[in-house]
């Protein structure tokens, strides 16, 4: 960028924060995730399951809804690679999708507990 929109105070690091702003698409995408960890029922859903692997029934049971309402709670989760299905017959369990989202949960909890 040769031109700023206003005088800027300090050139170089503007610049060197634009160099480092992530492209539109990661913006849209990293917007998309905070939404969807933005629900408390989702944060819940993804707090008990930092604990192990539930079913979607025990699921109803620790977070007090029905299996329609968790069900769309979790196919959101799972759209934003939040959580991971495994089915083993009829019964469907679910667990966080990787260490991140265990990581992401854990920092953000213990940034707005201090």
């Amino acid at each position: 960028m040769d031109e700023f929109l206003y005088e800027s105070d300090n050139p170089e690091a503007v610049q060197k924060a634009l160099d480092a702003m992530p492209d539109e698409l990661l913006i849209e995408d990293l917007s998309y995730f905070y939404k969807v960890m933005g629900d408390p029922t989702r944060l819940r859903l993804l707090m008990t399951l930092a604990g192990g692997e539930l079913s979607v029934s025990d699921l109803c049971n620790v977070i007090g809804m029905n299996r329609s309402a968790v069900s769309h709670q979790l196919r959101e989760l799972r759209n934003a690679k939040l959580v991971k299905p495994r089915r083993d017959g009829k019964t469907v369990y679910y667990s966080l999708d990787d260490e991140h989202v265990l990581s992401v949960l854990n920092v953000a909890l213990e940034h707005v507990k201090e």
